[in-house]
Formats: C-alpha cells, structure tokens, sequence
C-alpha cells in the first residue's frame, strides 16, 4: 500500500508504501483481448458447411453406443453427425487468424474422433480418450503428429506431444478447452523467423501443454506443409459425431507496447523514511531497460523510473508490476498501481506516448532483486518488460498415486472461506481419486489424472492444504450424505444437530482401499467407494444397520439434473453422471433453494456409480 500525504501531488512525493511489500514475484494470468464469441445461430461462421454439420439447442451422447449424438432442433450448438451414407466433411472458419486464444466446451460421441486445427495446420486432437491412464499425442488434449511417408515404417510419426496428463471425460459430458495459439512469424521477405508454439493448453481446467514449440504443420494440415502468418480455423469432420458450444476467439494483432526515455534515480535507504522529491540521489542515468539492477547499491535502496510508455491503440489496458526482492509502485495517467503481481489494475490510455513514473523499494539483502511491468490490452496479448524473471525455487512437493494411496489434510472448498478439516484423500494407480469428509460422511470430490500436490501442507510451515492436480469433479458445497426427512421437501440439514453423528475412522482391505465408518441416528454405517475396474468412475457401497423409516441419502446436487432412464442421471448441466445399482429404492429428483437434489430412501443397502 502507497501512503500519500496530505499535501502530495503525483509526480512529487511518495511516501512510505510497505516496508516488506514485495514478498515475492507472482505475476498473474494474462488478460484477454476483446472476445468474440460465435452465436451459432447459423452458420455463417464457416465457409460452405458440409452437410453433416448442423445446429441443435441441446445434444446427449448414450453411454454403450458409439459414434452418435441425440440432438434437439435449434441453435446454439455446433454438431456434426457423419454416417454411412453422408460422410462428413472439414468444418472452415471463414475468417482467417494469426494469434488467438480460443476457448469452447466439446461434448465427443462414444469412441468419436475429431481434432481442432489452428490455421488449418497444426492440430490438437479430439478423441474419446476417457479411461486411458498413459495418454500418447493422438490421444485427447494431444499435439498430432508430423507426418513423413518417405521414413521407415513406425517413424513416419514425429514431434507430436501427448498432453501431461489425461484429463478427459466421459462421452456425453461436456469438456472445456482453452488453448493460446502463437502464429509463426515472417520477416518482409516471407521467409520464416519463428515457429509457430502452443503457448499454453488448458484441459478441463488442468494444464496439458506449455510453450510447445511447433517446428511445422501437422499430419494432414492444409496447403501441402507450407505455413502462413494467418489461416481458418478448421474443425475435422471426417471422423466422428462431435459437438462444440461456448466458442469464443480472441485475436490478438496489437504490436507490443515499448517503454522508452527510461531515466532513473537512485536513493540510499528505506523508502518509507524519506521523501524522493527532496532527497538526494546517490546516482542517475539512463537505462535501456526496466530493471531492478540499476545504479550501485545492492541493499535498502529506492530506484525511481520516469519515462514513457507507448501503446498503438487507445483503450482499457491492464497494468501489474512484477517485483522481487522489495516492492513496487507505477504511477501513469493519474493512477498508482501498488503492490506486486496480482495486483492488477485497469487503466485507460490514449495511443502514442504517455508519461510514467515506476518505483522499486529494495529491502534487505533477501531475495534476487528484480522488476517487470506486465501490460495487457486490446488485442493485445499479455506482454511482460523487464528482468528475466527469477522462478520459485521451492520445487512443488507432489505425491504419486502408483499404488493404492491414502492421505489426511484439509481441502480447499472452492467459492467459500471453509476447509474440509478432516479430509481424506485416496488415490489409486487407475489414475481416478477421491476426497471423503470424515466430518460428514460425504464424498466430496472425484477427479483423473494426477493425485496430489502437498507444497502448501509440507513447505516450511506448511497450512494443511493438498491440492488435487487432475481435473476435479466437486460435488457441492460439503453436506451430510444421510439425514432424516420428516417429509420429501424437508430441507437438508447442515450440521450434526440431534443426529448423534460420530465418525468411526476407516478400515483398509487387502488391497489398502479404505472402508469408511461412522454412526447417525442410531444406526452403523459402512461406507465402501472403490475405482471401478475400467478406470471409468468410482463405486459406492452404503451399508446402514438398523436405518430409521425416514431416512434418506442426498446423492447430487446442481443447477441441474437430468434422468436418462434405468437409473441414469446426468448431474450439473452435463457434468457427470450418476447411475443407481438395481435394487436400490426409487429415488426422488426435488428442487431445493433454487437447485435441483437427488435424494433417495435408504432401507439398509444403496449401491451407486459415478461416472466422469
């Protein structure tokens, strides 16, 4: 924080902001151009459309029937339904791109195939990965392979990249993809200076791919292998049933801003006990760069920039300082910007030249000194201008789950200021794992891929916290899996109030998975979840000695919840599936403080699946 007094003008004096303020580098997620999102309302998106493309306002896949989507006439989502008799065809943006950020969500048919091409050239495959636990580049999230006939046989494949991790889903839930595409650069002769790069690939909110640099076009790319500065986005068609919504582009054509005319002034000292407008350097000059390394000191210094900043386009522009080993301060058109990283503040600017001011406060010997000034804007692509930046040396402390693994801490609860405090967590070498609420009896999440990260629980002091690293399925806001119900539209109770809940801890089996229990109104519970053996979801098996007549179990909850027949559930607009074992009780679908809940007696047994 910046302490201003009372009498200060800008450019004349500040005063005493944060002793310790920059207690580390953390620069944040880069802010986006102006988006443009495709209605899908037709599709004049796309250059003559072949036939097996079409519109539809709601689509399912079912689960046991491969390569086939169930639409519901009208608009907002894009699907290609290719057959036998109409074979399907490569979908073409009609406008053509450079750099882009591109985001959507995807829904694949069962064992369906598609791929999204970036300039028509260099593809990221599309497939129905799900249950797959090493995945290879053609599988989903995948880089494609380049492609050479004249090699020998099992080496015409080349520099593909399978992602980190699968993140997959189901056929018939929808994924969500992010993806920040680099076009190759030219120089005026058309020769090629830089290769084109995956930036970075997000799969269902896990990191698959960063700064991979593609040396060509892919595997069936257009224009024979040669590459462009721009081309169409291109959806392959040809393959299977497919469908795609959300489709939001953000172009990025701005030339990068320049700071210029930087001059600076050097103090002795804390920045909080003296005035920079009175006081008196102990050095001056002028730097071509921004950087925390000007002048002599090495120590309790102040560096002071002016200068100026030149952008192309006027317009709203985010503005972050990144500092380390001290704190910082920006000052441009009659705004201060404190702080370090996350502290990110709009602004408007003209184009051309706009005077700026940036201070740097190094305090102690702590740390490698560093500064950066990251600027975003329109169409405009996060730039960052300064000291290379020094990484964390604290290496991420992860935990493998080869074996059957099982780990107490607490869990974040996303939205709220809680923890799961007496959370376990179990993993398995399947590579799908699952949280448990000791505290309520309640599953609190699923998810595929990686098991954990223990950096907050263990690193130095440590808060407690693990962190799941694949993509997470989260099931709500934390509630007791068993409550009794005067009636069906009783609210669900939130606390242990009359319940006479007491957890029992968990027993292991032969295998080390862990059978849950506890006790609640006055009955035993068993509560077994086990991987199931395709790799696809978990099962769970309750277990109630002695269950009261009103009791029930609250399964999901969700803005939404859709019945598929024979005990088949789709859960949060199409996020996960929930399937109810034969013999269970006839379940009951409520609304509920504006959401929908599946909850369902419980006589003594209830056996169910969750499928992801």
């Amino acid at each position: 924080m910046v302490h201003r007094s009372k009498n200060s003008k800008p450019g004349r004096s500040w005063i005493g902001f944060l002793y310790a303020c920059g207690a580390g580098l953390a620069l944040s997620q880069p802010v986006a151009a102006q988006s443009a999102q495709w209605p899908l309302q037709d599709l004049s998106a796309f250059r003559q459309p072949g036939s097996s493309w079409q519109l539809a306002s709601d689509v399912h896949a079912r689960l046991g029937k491969p390569n086939a989507l169930e639409i519901t006439k009208g608009a907002g989502i894009l699907v290609n339904l290719p057959g036998k008799k109409q074979h399907g065809q490569d979908l073409f943006s009609t406008q053509e791109f450079g750099d882009i950020d591109l985001e959507l969500d995807y829904m694949m048919a069962e064992g369906s195939n598609s791929g999204i091409y970036f300039q028509g050239r260099y593809e990221l495959q599309l497939l129905d990965s799900w249950g797959i636990t090493s995945p290879r580049p053609g599988d989903n999230g995948g880089i494609y392979e380049r492609w050479d006939d004249n090699k020998p046989e099992g080496q015409k494949g080349y520099q593909g990249y399978a992602p980190r991790q699968n993140a997959s889903k189901a056929p018939g839930l929808w994924q969500h993809l992010k993806v920040s595409f680099q076009a190759p650069r030219f120089d005026a002769s058309g020769n090629k200076t830089e290769n084109a790069r995956i930036i970075r690939a997000e799969l269902n909110g896990v990191l698959i791919h960063e700064n991979v640099e593609l040396q060509g076009p892919t595997r069936g790319s257009i224009g024979g292998g040669d590459e462009k500065a721009a081309g169409p986005l291109r959806i392959q068609g040809d393959h299977g049933a497919v469908a795609f919504r959300n489709i939001s582009v953000r172009e990025f054509k701005t030339p990068k801003p320049e700071l210029s005319g930087l001059q600076y002034k050097v103090f002795n000292g804390q920045f909080n006990k003296q005035r920079l407008d009175t006081a008196k350097p102990v050095a001056t000059g002028v730097s071509k760069t921004l950087t925390a390394n000007a002048g002599p000191l090495s120590r309790e210094y102040i560096l002071h920039y002016t200068g100026k900043l030149h952008v192309q386009e006027a317009g709203d522009y985010s503005l972050a300082l990144a500092t380390q080993g001290g704190g910082g301060m920006i000052r441009i058109h009659g705004k201060d910007i404190t702080g370090s990283g996350r502290n990110r503040q709009k602004i408007t600017l003209p184009a051309g030249e706009t005077p700026i001011e940036i201070v740097y406060a190094r305090t102690g010997d702590w740390g490698s000194p560093s500064l950066g000034l990251s600027i975003s804007g329109p169409g405009l692509r996060d730039v960052y201008i300064g000291d290379a930046i020094t990484p964390d040396d604290t290496d991420p402390i992860l935990v493998n789950a080869d074996q059957n693994t099982i780990l107490r801490s607490f869990i974040d609860v996303p939205g709220q200021q809680q923890k799961v405090v007496h959370a376990v967590s179990v993993g398995s070498p399947a590579n799908v794992h699952y949280t448990y609420d000791m505290d309520r009896g309640m599953l609190v999440q699923v998810w595929r891929g990686n098991f954990l990260e223990t950096t907050p629980m263990w690193h130095e002091r440590g808060n407690g916290t693990a962190r799941p690293q694949g993509a997470v399925q989260r099931f709500g806001t934390p509630f007791f899996t068993l409550g009794r119900l005067a009636s069906e539209q009783d609210a669900w109770s939130a606390d242990t109030t009359g319940s006479g809940y007491r957890p029992k801890g968990y027993v292991l089996d032969d295998k080390d998975r862990p059978t849950f229990k506890y006790q609640i109104h006055g009955s035993t519970v068993t509560d077994a979840i086990r991987v199931t053996e395709d790799g696809h979801g978990i099962y769970r098996e309750l277990n109630v000695t002695g269950p009261a007549a009103d009791l029930y179990a609250k399964l999901a909850e969700g803005e939404q919840i859709e019945s598929l027949g024979k005990d088949l559930y789709l859960v949060d607009g199409k996020a996960w599936y929930l399937q109810l074992q034969e013999g269970s009780a006839k379940p009951i679908l409520r609304d509920a403080a504006g959401k929908k809940e599946l909850i369902v007696p419980v006589k003594g047994k209830l056996t169910y699946s969750i499928l992801f």
